[in-house]
């Protein structure tokens, strides 16, 4: 079984993570919600408390098949300053591992120079902190090991596409006809 780790801080966008780990889960693919918080219980950017399923370690979490960055203010900057959470990121990009990152998170692997020469999207404005990226505004881009989305409202195209790369084109479309979604 696929293993994905989801990163959550103080301040995350919970329709982004969320949707994430729902779409997975119901695909078969283990998605673990890690709190970077050092407690179990996270708030995120619209004071909605979730309890996380583990705490941040790094040595637990070097099994996975993908590791998925949600968006959302202060959230992403709490993960800009995680910094074992980035040698994590290296090491996953390093080993060709899946990093996908949604809505402002794209800023953080451009801020640790994992998207040069790759295209990647994020929310308007963060562009900037795309170093190295060639920017695109697709709802979700695909390049090599790094996924990225433009925010809350690409949550169900992005989580689609996680579990199509972890699963196969099958289950991905499968799982969009059984929650009703017509992808545009």
């Amino acid at each position: 079984m696929k293993k994905v780790y989801l990163f959550a801080a103080d301040g995350f966008e919970e329709v982004e993570a969320l949707t994430v780990v729902d779409l997975l889960r119901r695909s078969g693919v283990c998605c673990t919600i890690v709190s970077i918080t050092g407690k179990e219980l996270v708030v995120s950017s619209h004071n909605i408390t979730i309890k996380a399923d583990m705490l941040f370690d790094a040595s637990l979490l070097a099994d996975g098949d993908m590791l998925v960055l949600p968006g959302g203010m202060p959230g992403t900057n709490h993960l800009m300053a995680h910094e074992e959470l980035k040698k994590l990121l290296i090491s996953y990009a390093a080993n060709d591992k899946y990093l996908a990152a949604i809505c402002a998170a794209p800023s953080v692997l451009g801020q640790i120079g994992l998207l040069k020469e790759k295209e990647a999207t994020c929310y308007p404005g963060f562009e900037e902190k795309l170093s190295g990226a060639k920017l695109s505004t697709e709802h979700v881009v695909v390049d090599g090991n790094i996924i990225t989305s433009r925010g809350l409202g690409t949550a169900i195209d992005f989580a689609l596409e996680l579990v199509r790369l972890l699963t196969d084109s099958d289950t991905s479309a499968a799982l969009a006809d059984s929650i009703q979604y017509n992808q545009a």
